[in-house]
Formats: C-alpha cells, sequence, structure tokens
C-alpha cells in the first residue's frame, strides 16, 4: 500500500475510536454509566499501537520532511510536541477510567474533563496532519524516507486487525464489526482499510 494511503487510513482508524470514545463520554454527560471495558480498550489500542508504532514512524517522517520543507519546521515541532501531550493525556486517562471501573469515588467532571483533552487534542492533531503533512509527505519523501519511517518503530501488526490479537480487544472489534459499512464520522477512509478493522470479531 502507498505510505501516504495507509498513514491517511491509520488516522481513519483513529478518528473512528475517537468517535466511540467521545460516545462513551456523552452517557457521562448525560448522567448514564459509560462501558468503561469499552473505554480501557479505546485508550489502550490508542497507547499501545498509536503512541508506540505510529507516532514513532510519523516523527521520523516528520524530521525527514522539516529537512526539505523548512516552513514546515514550525508546524512539524508543534505535531511533535503533540505527540508527547497526547501520550501523557492518554496516560491519565485510563489512570482515572480504570479507578472508576473498579468502583472507585472518582468525580465525573475529572473523568469528562481528561476525555475532552484527549479527544480534543487527538482530533486537532490528526487534522493538522492530513491537512498540511501528507499532502507535503507525498512530494517530498522519497522510498528511502519511508523505509526509514517504517523502521523507526517495531514491526507490529494492527491489533484491531490482526489474527495476533487475542482476546484483548476482541469487544472493541464486535463494536466496529456491528458498524461495519458506516464511514467514520472524522475521516474518510477506503472500504477496503474499514473492513479490515472487522476481521477477526
Amino acid at each position: 500500500m502507498n505510505p501516504v494511503t495507509a498513514w491517511h487510513d491509520e488516522h481513519a482508524y483513529f478518528g473512528r475510536l475517537l468517535d466511540l470514545l467521545q460516545e462513551e463520554v456523552d452517557r457521562l454527560y448525560a448522567g448514564e454509566s459509560p462501558h468503561y471495558e469499552l473505554v480501557l480498550d479505546i485508550v489502550a489500542y490508542l497507547r499501545d499501537y498509536s503512541d508506540q508504532v505510529h507516532h514513532p514512524r510519523e516523527d521520523e517522517a516528520f524530521r525527514r520532511l522539516a529537512r526539505r520543507c523548512p516552513e514546515l519546521q514550525p508546524t512539524i515541532a508543534r505535531l511533535q510536541q503533540e505527540h508527547r501531550v497526547i501520550a501523557q493525556s492518554g496516560v491519565r486517562l485510563r489512570e482515572l477510567v480504570e479507578e472508576a471501573a473498579v468502583d472507585a469515588v472518582v468525580p465525573r467532571a475529572q473523568i469528562e474533563a481528561a476525555a475532552a483533552t484527549y479527544i480534543v487534542y487527538y482530533r486537532s492533531h490528526i487534522a493538522t496532519e492530513e491537512q498540511e503533512i501528507l499532502p507535503a509527505a507525498a512530494r517530498e519523501l522519497t522510498d528511502v524516507d519511508w523505509t526509514a519511517a517504517r523502521n523507526a518503530a517495531p514491526s507490529r501488526a494492527n491489533p484491531l486487525a490482526s489474527d495476533g490479537a487475542g482476546e484483548r480487544f476482541r469487544s472493541l472489534r464486535r463494536r466496529i464489526a456491528s458498524e461495519a459499512g458506516h464511514a467514520p464520522r472524522t475521516l474518510q477512509c477506503s472500504t477496503s482499510a474499514w473492513r479490515a478493522l472487522t476481521l477477526r470479531v
């Protein structure tokens, strides 16, 4: 697959997961109990795959792109900082939800604020990359650059679309499979990429 297409499709995955996370936060706003297991699966996936695989590869692509497009250096520096903010806010959200899931006393407002910070940062981050970085990367980066970016993180399959995911994300895959055929609200991805998320439920 073309690396820019793969980059975009992963953004679409993440955007759909943020939609699901927002739906659970909306339940909190409405005074209902969210599905804490689902929330933890979403955050765990975004932490374990996005933060450890997707973002390190982006950082290497950013580094190479900044050399070729000096005008993008301020934007790239901000995006790299946002990678750290997103990771830290994800840790905080996971901690709060883990406490709430075992019936610890956690004010709803704390979970709502942590989730809002996480979702807003993540959505804005993805939008900037889609609008400003991906078009430039498609023009400027070479096969050598893309290979270096791919090698900047461990070779790991997307756990939502791989046989090796086991039970860890089964409920999350089932939730996504139940909505198969519906385009993500935040980004459009190819039909084949969207269907990949529904495999092995």
